[in-house]
Order: structure tokens, then sequence, then C-alpha cells
């Protein structure tokens, strides 16, 4: 059973720009709920197997064609989709994590490609009623997520390993955006950034 479209609103931004702080509060002054795209990580096993562990967050290390279509059931107005979620301190995905109902008409999806112009992430540009990337200057994004991975205690060779990869993606989230209909810099606390980003996007309509 289907009802109207929804409206997917795509939150875009690198590692560390602060997507999964921002996304709920901008969705409490829009009225939406959060579909986080990190639900669609490949896990552990299968990025060991393809020698792609040391890359994860990259744009091969998802389930791309799996995002793509759960996008497409959720525009078309699905009465109900079951989408995973992502544990980060078990640093897996979680099958079966958030159930969109069809009262959920508005839908804020949060993640680092979803404005890339990459093979497998360019068919999700048609599904955007409004996108935003959120700009986020190198040096506090270093700052942000060596905080974020020493928080983690883990020893310091694992922290510059993962900070070295995060910043590998982050550029290549900021060579291949392409579509924004909004950009933010985010420099100021989440709660002002938010009702700048929702303030924005109503009045893209």
């Amino acid at each position: 059973m289907t009802a109207a479209p929804r409206r997917l609103i795509a939150l875009a931004g690198p590692p560390g720009a602060g997507k999964s702080t921002l996304a709920p509060l901008v969705a409490a002054a829009l009225d939406a709920r959060v579909v986080p795209m990190d639900g669609f990580h490949l896990d552990n096993t299968l990025l060991d197997a393809a020698g792609l562990q040391h890359r994860k967050g990259a744009p091969e290390t998802f389930d791309t064609a799996g995002l793509a279509h759960a996008l497409h059931r959720l525009k078309s107005g699905e009465a109900e989709v079951i989408l995973p979620a992502f544990d980060r301190d078990r640093d897996a995905a979680i099958a079966g994590a958030i159930r969109i109902g069809p009262q959920d008409r508005v839908l804020l999806v949060e993640g680092n490609y979803l404005l890339a112009d990459l093979p497998g992430w360019d068919r999700l540009a048609p599904l955007w009623d409004a996108s935003v990337m959120l700009a986020v200057p190198e040096d506090e994004l270093r700052r942000r997520l060596t905080a974020r991975w020493q928080g983690y205690r883990l020893p310091a060779e694992r922290v510059a390993a993962h900070l070295e990869n995060d910043l590998a993606n982050a550029a290549t989230v900021a060579r291949t955006v392409v579509g924004a209909d909004v950009t933010v810099t985010a420099d100021a606390p989440p709660q002002a950034l938010a009702q700048r980003i929702a303030a924005a996007l109503r009045a893209e309509g």
C-alpha cells in the first residue's frame, strides 16, 4: 500500500562535520524523521575479505544499491519501510532498527556521500526535494576527529590511522559534491546551526 510521495531532504557533509548531532535538531524544527546513511555500512567481515577495512567509510564500503533501493521505497510513499542503523560503539550496522511509517511524511537523510557525483551514488540525486551541504575547515575537522577517536581510548597509532582515513574521505566528499541547494558553514553551536539550516530549507520551499 502506498500513499503520496514523501519529501526527502539530504544533509551531507564530511566525517566530523556534526551531521549526527545536527540531524535530530533540524528534524525537530521541520517535523521530520532522521534516516542515517551509516546503516548501510558493509559489515567488517565483508570489508576484511575485500581488503577494505582500513578504508571503512569510503564510498566503496557502503551498500550503495541497498541505500538507493530503500530511499526509492521511502520516496514512493510505501506505507512502512524498515531500515538499518549503525552502532558506532559496536562498529556494526544493526538490521531492522528503524521503522518509517505512513505518518512520517518528511525525512531528513544524513550521510557523507548523498550529494556525491560518483558511480552508484549519483543515482540518489533525483530523490532529493532539497539538499544541504555542511562545510567545515580541515583544521576543525582534524580537531573534531582526533577528539572522537581519542574518546575511544585507542592507542596513538590507531588514532592516527583513523584520522588519516577520515580526512581522505572528507577530501572525497569535498571533491565530489554537486547540487547542494544550501551550503552552510558549521561555525556556530549545534542548536543555532540547526535553526539556520531549517530556516534556509523553509526558504527553499
